[in-house]
């Protein structure tokens, strides 16, 4: 759900799956101070599945916020699951693990952001609010080092990729790593817009987050 849609639909509703219980409680305090958001909690990925797989009727988060190390399945065997019973849901990776590899895998399996459970409180709560309008946030220090790896683990594509001119330079600011927000002021277009365009940029080039696009330009040379 983008920002704009949650302004107008009610809060976005964000599934917190977090094994340690006094994490995941704070993590909901956390959230629930936010009006724009709505929290749940679940303690394992057994649990999510069951919750996803009940009648159509229920609802079905617009933010997954992940930690990898669960116990029984992991985060990282979890997502795939999770595209195929919402696929419009955006998972957010929450975690201890500052492993390059993890993280590789996190992203290529369509996680949207990566973050270190050493973010601040603030930070984790933009990231989500970032997830909810489809940017792709990820701590600073995994950023850099993630799609210089994904760039080299990725195949390029044979097939043109048809982006028009905005999306084009879109993906040039990207690469450049201009957050949502200075991409925004540096096109002159509102955060919404920018928030759009992303969304059909990520579907041309089949990714589902921002190191994956930085990645494919950089090893397709695509700007």
């Amino acid at each position: 759900m983008s920002a704009a849609l949650a302004q107008t639909a009610g809060p976005s509703l964000v599934w917190i799956v977090e094994d340690s219980p006094s994490f995941r409680r704070s993590l909901q305090r956390l959230l629930a101070g936010s009006k724009t958001l709505e929290a749940q909690a679940f303690a394992s990925a057994e649990v999510v599945l069951a919750a996803l797989r009940k009648a159509d009727s229920a609802p079905r988060p617009d933010v997954l916020l992940l930690d990898i190390g669960l116990p029984g399945m992991s985060g990282l065997e979890l997502i795939p699951e999770v595209f195929r019973l919402a696929p419009d849901c955006r998972v957010l990776i929450l975690t201890v693990f500052h492993d390059e590899e993890k993280i590789a895998q996190s992203i290529k399996a369509g996680a949207c952001g990566y973050l270190l459970k050493t973010a601040k409180p603030t930070e984790i709560i933009e990231a989500v609010h970032e997830a909810c309008g489809g940017g792709s946030p990820m701590s600073p220090k995994v950023a850099s080092n993630m799609v210089k790896l994904l760039a080299r683990l990725i195949q390029p594509d044979a097939a043109a990729v048809g982006m028009s001119p905005r999306e084009k330079q879109l993906l040039a600011l990207m690469v450049e790593g201009l957050t949502a927000k200075e991409i925004s002021d540096r096109l002159g277009i509102s955060i919404h817009t920018t928030d759009s365009h992303t969304r059909h940029l990520f579907a041309k080039l089949g990714v589902r987050n921002r190191a994956s696009a930085v990645a494919r330009a950089l090893k397709g040379r695509l700007v």
